[in-house]
This record gives structure tokens, C-alpha cells and sequence, in this order.
């Protein structure tokens, strides 16, 4: 039955980044992307201690689109194009670095005194070619914008994409499904066919999928065209990402990602000399360009 519902599976790679956990299943050894998908990682859950946070330095992106979702805590963003937003749970991020993105990820002041939370799910979203190079963008949605699936136990919210006849307002750029499936116990949910790749990973609790054990922080890129059942016995969350097959490779260094390996070493030396935009409000201290990074994928 396993090989009839489950195409592959990746296991994650965990970072201790001091106080929390990542979990990182995307990019991996076996497989690049699904769908749009080349970069999937779990924040958490962690509580961190009163008075600390998260700080994460301006940084570079290019030719991708970031997507940041919170199960809990509030992350507050700042980019080179004058955006300024606090995100929090159920609302999504959509930044897009076309030619050239930095930003910043930190705890809100009002988070820090009392030990902020952090738990959520950070994603990467490969670019068609001929979007790769567009004009930086910024989108926030909030979780009222996002359309809601209420049904047999199942709150599925749908964060890009059409999916159960929903279809949310977030910009695509490829053909992307992407929701957060919240499963009550004994609640269930049929998994929709309609995209070239789909994969789900279980980020809290427990669930089935036609009764295998799917186990946590482990992404399961499902068959194309089958249309099992999620299910869960005790309650638990889960993310079901794909979209549209790319026919091209696309390349990843650090934080850069291209079609182009020539354009990401272009990047690299953009940053090096600093000559990416810089953030308003955070322009004092920035992450230097690594020589070994911790996500690369040249295929």
C-alpha cells in the first residue's frame, strides 16, 4: 500500500540554532523540489527564554519567494523595500527577491519580556524563468483573507492555491497548492489530485494517510493522481504543499536561488561588495556570505 500512495520520502535535517530547533526536509540529497517547493523548513516549537528572541540579520535573496507561516509567536519583517510587518498565526508572508531582495527576521520588543514563542513553517518557492528577475514585491495576508475548509473534524486553511473548491487570494507565480490542515481527533480529510506534485508533512500531532502512520517532521511526497484520506485518532497538524512539475533545474546557494548558476555567483559577489539595498530601520549589522553554507543544491 505504501508504494501505491507514497512516491518518496525525506527526512528532515535538524539545526540547533541555540534556544529552538529546524527542521529542515527540502532541499535533500534525493530530491530538490515539489512542485515549486525547494526549500521547506520547520521553526520549533520552542519557547524562548524571557528577555531573548529571535534575531535573524538582514540577509540576501534572489530570482525565489519566500512564504512564512506561524502556528504560534509573532515574527516582525523588514525588507529593503521599505516593508514593515508583523507576522502572526494563521496569517502568511509572501516576499518575492526577483532581481534582488534583503530582509530581516526578529522578536517583536512586546514578545521578548516575557519568553517569546516561535513554531511555524518557512518555505521557498522556486520562480518560472521568466519571473526570476522581476521587481522585488511584498505581500501579507492576514488569517481573515485566508478561505477556511470547516469540515468532519478538519479546519484546513489554504494559504496559496486552489484546493476543496477554496481558492485563496495569495499571489502564484507557478501553479502552488499550500494549506495547513488542523485535524481534530477522529477527523479526516480527502487529499485533492489536482496538482503534478503534492507532498504532506505532519508538524504537530499525529495522522494517517488510508491508514499509514505518517510520521512527524517527514516529508511524504505522495503518487501522482491518487486521492488518499488524512486522518488522525488523537488530533494533529499537517501541511500540504505541491503545484506544478518545473522542467528546468534550479540552483541553490545559501539564499540564493536561480535557474542560473552564473547569476548566483553574480549574487554572491553583489553581496560580498555590498551593493544589495539595505534595510531602512536595520542597516547596522547584516549575515556575511558563508564559504560553506548549510543549503546548497547544485544539481
Amino acid at each position: 500500500m505504501t508504494d501505491d500512495l507514497i512516491l518518496q520520502t525525506l527526512l528532515p535535517v535538524t539545526h540547533d540554532l541555540g534556544g529552538f530547533k529546524v527542521h529542515r526536509t527540502l532541499p535533500a540529497k534525493p530530491r530538490t523540489m515539489v512542485g515549486p517547493f525547494i526549500f521547506f523548513d520547520q521553526m520549533g516549537p520552542a519557547h524562548l527564554q524571557a528577555g531573548n528572541g529571535i534575531d535573524v540579520r538582514p540577509h540576501p535573496h534572489i530570482n525565489l519567494a519566500t512564504v512564512t507561516y506561524l502556528f504560534g509567536g509573532a515574527i516582525g519583517h523588514r525588507d529593503s523595500i521599505g516593508s514593515d510587518v508583523r507576522i502572526e498565526p494563521g496569517a502568511v508572508n509572501l516576499m518575492t527577491a526577483g532581481h534582488g531582495i534583503v530582509h530581516s527576521e526578529r522578536s517583536p520588543e512586546d514578545e521578548r519580556g516575557r519568553g517569546p514563542e516561535l513554531s511555524g513553517i518557512q518555505t521557498w518557492l522556486a520562480m518560472p524563468e521568466k519571473d526570476e528577475e522581476m521587481d522585488p514585491a511584498f505581500e501579507h495576508q492576514s488569517a481573515a483573507d485566508l478561505p477556511m475548509l470547516r469540515d468532519g473534524g478538519v479546519e484546513a486553511r489554504v494559504i496559496m492555491g486552489d484546493l476543496w473548491g477554496l481558492s485563496a487570494p495569495t499571489t502564484s507565480y507557478a501553479q502552488t497548492i499550500y494549506a495547513d490542515i488542523v485535524l481534530a481527533p477522529g477527523g479526516s480529510v480527502p487529499i485533492d489530485a489536482s496538482a503534478d506534485e503534492r507532498a504532506l508533512y505532519v508538524a504537530l500531532g499525529e495522522a494517517t494517510l488510508d491508514g499509514m502512520t505518517l510520521e512527524p517532521m517527514t516529508l511524504y511526497v505522495l503518487r501522482p493522481g491518487t486521492t488518499p484520506t488524512l486522518r488522525s485518532g488523537a488530533g494533529g497538524r499537517v501541511m500540504l504543499a505541491g503545484g506544478e512539475a518545473f522542467a528546468t533545474p534550479r540552483h541553490v546557494f545559501w539564499n540564493f536561488v536561480s535557474s542560473s548558476r552564473e547569476r548566483i555567483n553574480e549574487a554572491k559577489r553583489a553581496w560580498k561588495a555590498g551593493a544589495f539595498p539595505k534595510v531602512p530601520g536595520d542597516d547596522k549589522e547584516w549575515i556575511p556570505l558563508p564559504e560553506v553554507p548549510l543549503t546548497v543544491s547544485y544539481p
